[in-house]
């Protein structure tokens, strides 16, 4: 049996149409059409990816997001967004909810099997990195476990979604080298999003709040103004 998506959608035509291409691409496939439910419905089906609408009727998808995003059994499972809204404030608003990738409609197929492809290559590459590496890095007062996937700040666990962990990983693992934009979209989200780089900012942003002791003035995770971001090797304890 093929890796499992679930699909939260309630209109049954797109469901219709995800459901036949994905399955016939080789992945197991569950629909809701709303997520009323949702914790109980994933713990049951256990997915390893979520496509979710966000204009739902009940419980809208970023509450939906948030909620799966913040549960201890389900903030791990890369969420894509599929929705009509095209703003950048909601595609902000998602991704800061936790949601990895974000696609607009109406939408081709081909992408959508592209895009989930590559987030479940890039799993399958991180877990094998992480398997063949040493289980810890340690930089200030953060210490990531690479075997567990998990982060501690002064001792306390931190949740961290699914690309955030992997884009702290790539830019530890950088040596203190400059990536761009571009190339972290490709190289994270497996993916070429053409201007879409908004979707970079917002996952370090998050991170910053997460790991600096003061996200505005950050010490670990530099930018590089007109380029991209690089992990200060000051202190990384491990090189």
């Amino acid at each position: 049996m093929g890796k499992k998506i679930l699909i939260v959608e309630d209109e049954f035509n797109i469901v219709e149409l995800l459901r036949y291409n994905l399955t016939k691409n080789g992945f197991d496939v569950k629909y809701v059409l709303d997520g009323l439910d949702i914790i109980n419905i994933v713990t049951e089906f256990k997915p390893e990816l979520i496509l979710l609408d966000l204009m739902l009727t009940g419980k809208d998808g970023f509450e939906i997001c948030s909620e799966l995003s913040n549960n201890e059994d389900t903030k791990k499972i890369p969420i894509i967004i599929v929705s009509s809204k095209s703003r950048e404030f909601d595609k902000v608003l998602a991704l800061n909810l936790g949601a990895d990738d974000y696609i607009c409609k109406p939408f081709s197929i081909n992408e959508i099997v592209a895009r989930i492809k590559a987030v479940f290559r890039r799993m399958e590459k991180l877990n094998f990195n992480e398997t063949n590496l040493s289980c810890d890095f340690k930089f200030g007062d953060i210490l990531l476990d690479l075997k567990k996937r998990e982060i501690y700040k002064k001792g306390r666990k931190l949740d961290m979604t699914f690309k955030e962990f992997e884009l702290l990983v790539m830019l530890i693992r950088s040596n203190g080298h400059v990536l761009t934009r571009e190339y972290i979209l490709d190289n994270i989200w497996g993916y070429n999003y053409i201007g879409e780089t908004r979707t970079v900012d917002v996952h370090v942003r998050n991170l910053r709040k997460k790991i600096e002791d003061d996200d505005k003035n950050p010490v670990f995770i530099e930018t590089v103004r007109g380029i991209g971001y690089k992990f200060n090797l000051e202190y990384n304890e491990n090189f």
